[in-house]
């Protein structure tokens, strides 16, 4: 049957836009690729006669470096009309500069004095966009250190959006090599092709133009020498994982019948697939009504036939960027348009000598791969590449793929724990292998515990007209926050929904630093500033400057063995509770940080903010001095257990879309009687009448409900559970719920439902919070 005819990115729905593929398709458009850029990293573009450069300081005052050479090694600023501009020694310290430096070296080049220029000047507003014409063919690396003077004291980071108009080219563009190639194929549309892979080869599945789905499965070599087909078992892999299919990180294996491992999951970019459905069957269109359809099962036993493999009418196979999902209301399989954009994929290492087959698959008639089925590359590559596990963290949907990264810390904490999670675009400790979550919770309820918290967002705020944006857009009074002090605050939007929370700290008059938990306050804040003609800088940190959490009573009595501070800065035993100073280690020549009287786990505690060259200094005189302490190293999993006894709200639970600040329980957050900030009316009006509050559970018995679990009065639901788990310290079950306010009063008897709602119930009595320290005495103390 024929297939129809490929374009691009396939086909659109009328009156659909399609923001997650805004990529693909201005390449589809315009030939251009469009990459974007973060404080302390580099991005290398190969260039050639013709292309243009488009570079825009999204944030302005970026310090971005440029270093470009042409094929002989020697510079090429000429060739960017640059040549004008003066040039300095490159800090390779200040940004993430491995891949460049192993660049040059393997050039033949000295790494330690390369040239640069910087293309803008020092404040450059945001928005100002410098286009490079390119007369000869070059390479061009661009970085954006973090100047470390900068770090501590505000005004460092920012961000490039990075555009390449390609002269003469307006094909998708495979993502960059990610090492020692040993072979690549391309997999036609509608059609499937075998190869092998030896144990430790890496192979990489890319969707070349998006919205494609490839079928994959996996045979054991060594079994089919014996006559036997051991191929990659769906439902042994669901089981084992625990999952629906598996992910970098703990759980990251595929398997075969035998429960032997066959592939590990490196790297994945979509993070959406199948392994419920068959590759589809010739049976399976003809019941649709299109007899003689080509099909990937039929194609599967052609590939796989050489080698031996008998054939089969339907294949079972992994079904990369297969968007499908099961509804609780009906239990049926749906589907729907891939989640995949171009230059999407899928890294696997082989654990054993492989036979492998990859599709392109030729549906055409439903929208799995966007109506119009189009290719498939294969990339195998050899064994020992340093190619780090990882997903890809999207701050929207249109957002280049940043890779999830290892924090400044990882060096310290992934010698103590493999139990890593992901935190957006880092990979944090859940736990650590010698005490596990409870043995860290007790050691910060009775000592001292150290915690990587470097997922948090920092954005320094700064300006003439700071202070005026930050009281529009905040619920705090920002024109009361002194200097060398912080506050708990939030960023609603118009219908008093939480956009983010966090703390703001007053750096100098102008200058301010937003601690927070989503990428959406920075938008916002740009969003706001642009509307109101703000004169104002809002620099995104990024990993520039990782952060730990020194939480737990000895916290303190720990600092003062290492902290020292300058006259005209706060000393240790002066910071109350949200207060900061810029301190030192040690003393006067030690690698400076910022230190704040805060934290997340209702404790006496501080966080440390560092430039990240400092990251590995500071974590050892902390562990070393914090012996004599009990101190021991926290994850995020006995976090969570302390920030719900300690009644903290997060995104995602208390707080989400379509609740606003007071029934999300984060009322104190709101400055009594302040007006005229984003989200003030509809508060004002929903607080005259609330419906719903948030409250604590007490729970009879040691079974957690899970988030979303309902909350009933006898038969009827009244209420939602938003976070839960067991209390070390209270020896039960507790939860925070959302409750119809005419039941929500301390010692109401209500239950929790589970299976159903109605064949389980959970007995529990309203309560306030916090469970534990209800007067907030300890983070005070």
């Amino acid at each position: 049957m024929q297939i129809h005819a490929p374009a691009r990115q396939g086909l659109t729905s009328r009156g659909a836009r399609y923001p997650g593929h805004r990529i693909a398709d201005s390449l589809e458009k315009t030939g251009s690729e469009q990459r974007f850029l973060r404080a302390g990293t580099a991005l290398h573009l190969g260039l050639k006669e013709g292309d243009l450069v488009d570079l825009v300081d999204e944030e302005g005052a970026t310090p971005a470096r440029l270093f470009a050479v042409d094929g002989r090694g020697e510079p090429a600023f000429a060739a960017l009309g640059l040549a004008s501009l003066a040039t300095e020694v490159l800090d390779l310290a200040a940004f993430d500069s491995g891949a460049l430096t192993a660049w040059v070296a393997a050039r033949g080049g000295n790494p330690q004095r390369l040239t640069c220029l910087t293309p803008f000047e020092e404040d450059s507003p945001a928005g100002t966009r410098l286009t490079l014409r390119v007369s000869a063919d070059c390479d061009l690396w661009i970085a954006l250190p973090c100047l470390l003077e900068r770090v501590i004291a505000g005004g460092a980071g920012g961000s490039l959006e990075v555009s390449v108009q390609r002269a003469g080219i307006s094909a998708p563009a495979l993502p960059p090599l990610l090492g020692d190639l040993r072979e690549e194929l391309r997999i036609d549309r509608a059609t499937a092709r075998a190869y092998e892979l030896r144990k430790g080869d890496y192979v990489q599945i890319i969707d070349v133009e998006g919205r494609q789905c490839s079928d994959f499965t996996a045979l054991s070599a060594a079994a089919l020498d014996r006559g036997l087909e051991r191929h990659i078992d769906s439902t042994v892999t669901r089981t084992l994982v625990g999952g629906a299919y598996p992910a970098p990180g703990l759980f990251d294996k595929f398997f075969d019948q035998d429960m032997s491992p066959l592939l590990r999951v490196t790297r994945d970019t979509v993070g959406r697939h199948d392994t419920f459905a068959l590759a589809c069957t010739a049976r399976g269109y003809e019941e649709r009504g299109f007899p003689g359809h080509v099909n990937c099962s039929d194609n599967i036993s052609e590939a796989l036939e050489p080698f031996g493999v008998g054939h089969r009418s339907a294949w079972p196979a992994i079904n990369f960027f297969f968007n499908s999902w099961i509804p609780q209301h009906d239990n049926r399989l749906r589907v729907d348009e891939a989640w995949s954009r171009a230059g999407d994929y899928v890294v696997m290492q082989a654990l054993s000598d492989l036979v492998c087959v990859s599709t392109a698959c030729p549906d055409d008639v439903d929208p799995i791969n966007g109506w119009n089925p189009t290719d498939i590359h294969v990339r195998i590559y050899r064994p020992d590449q340093p190619i780090r596990r990882a997903v890809a963290y999207r701050p929207t949907p249109d957002s280049e793929a940043i890779l999830t990264a290892e924090s400044a810390f990882h060096p310290r904490t992934s010698k103590l724990t493999r139990a890593f999670q992901v935190a957006r675009d880092l990979w944090l400790p859940s736990s650590y292998e010698a005490t596990r979550a409870l043995d860290e919770y007790w050691a910060c309820r009775s000592a001292v515990t150290l915690q990587d918290m470097s997922s948090l967002r920092k954005l320094d705020i700064m300006g003439p007209d700071a202070e005026a944006l930050l009281q529009h857009a905040m619920t705090r009074d920002v024109a009361k926050l002194s200097l060398n002090r912080g506050i708990y605050s939030l960023l609603c939007d118009e219908t008093g929904a939480v956009i983010d929370d966090g703390t703001l700290f007053r750096m100098a008059p102008q200058i301010f630093r937003w601690c927070c938990g989503s990428d959406e306050s920075a938008r916002q804040l740009k969003d706001l500033a642009r509307a109101r003609g703000d004169k104002v800088w809002i620099k995104s940190l990024w990993s520039s400057m990782p952060n730990l959490a020194l939480q737990g009573p000895h916290s303190r009595d720990l600092l003062r063995e290492v902290v020292f501070t300058q006259p005209t800065q706060p000393s240790l035993d002066n910071l109350k509770w949200f207060g900061f100073t810029v301190a030192r280690l040690n003393d006067r020549d030690g690698a400076p940080f910022m230190l704040t009287r805060s934290g997340f786990t209702g404790e006496l505690g501080y966080e440390i903010f560092c430039d990240h060259r400092h990251a590995l200094e500071i974590w050892d005189a902390l562990m070393e001095k914090g012996r004599g302490f009990g101190i021991l190293p926290m994850g995020l999993e006995a976090l969570e257990t302390l920030r719900i006894e300690a009644g903290l709200m997060v995104a995602g639970a208390e707080f989400l879309p379509g609740v606003d600040a007071l029934e999300a329980g984060l009322g104190f957050a709101i400055s009594k009687g302040k007006t005229g900030f984003v989200g003030s009316e509809a508060l004002l009006r929903n607080g005259t009448a609330p419906s719903k509050r948030l409250t604590g559970l007490l729970f009879d018995g040691d079974e957690v409900p899970a988030h979303g679990d309902g909350v009933f009065h006898g038969r009827r639901q009244i209420g939602q559970v938003t976070s839960a788990t067991r209390s070390p310290s209270l020896q039960r079950a507790i939860a925070m719920a959302r409750l119809a306010v005419e039941f929500a009063e301390p010692g109401t008897a209500l239950e929790v439902g589970q299976l159903d709602g109605q064949m389980k119930r959970l007995s529990a009595r309203v309560c306030e919070i916090p469970f534990v320290d209800p007067k907030r005495e300890r983070a005070r103390a």
